[in-house]
């Protein structure tokens, strides 16, 4: 009994390593500058790392602000439209993730329950790129950052 339970287990954890495996939105991602158009004054996310926390994703960012200070911040949650917080960003405290399509994230970052951004994230089909268009919901400004998979 005790080595089906052991073996039952082990295919569980593989199985839900594979489902992560599978994302294409999962692993480190770093901005392509000269490919990118990024709005006067917008952040330069140099890293976005997504990574399995448990049952949740967390996403890590890398950068600097439009002074050149570095930044950084961390999101933890699910690809499932609901807020959930964000630490180190003074732009948001919040932060929502919802699954487009395999291939397709649309985020939301609020501050004090109010819209500041929303993003459209679409990784390549060939999966060594990903494109995201960011809207600033003040100024309606709009940033194109292109990342390259690490």
């Amino acid at each position: 009994m005790k080595t089906r339970v052991s073996l039952l287990f082990i295919v569980l954890c593989f199985v839900s390593t594979l489902s992560f495996a599978a994302d294409p939105h999962m692993g480190t991602w770093k901005l392509n500058e000269a490919k990118s158009k990024l709005a006067p004054g917008a952040n330069k996310n140099y890293t976005v790392a997504y990574e399995a926390a448990g049952d949740n994703t967390k996403v890590t960012v890398d950068g600097t602000d439009a002074k050149g200070n570095p930044i950084h911040n961390e999101w933890t949650g699910k690809f499932d439209g609901k807020d959930y917080p964000v630490t180190g960003d003074p732009s948001s405290d919040s932060r929502s993730y919802k699954k487009v399509n395999s291939r397709t994230l649309a985020m939301t970052m609020k501050k004090d329950r109010k819209v500041t951004q929303t993003a459209h994230i679409v990784v390549a089909p060939d999966g060594k790129s990903r494109t995201v268009t960011t809207t600033s919901a003040g100024d309606k400004t709009t940033s194109t950052a292109v990342y390259d998979k690490q």
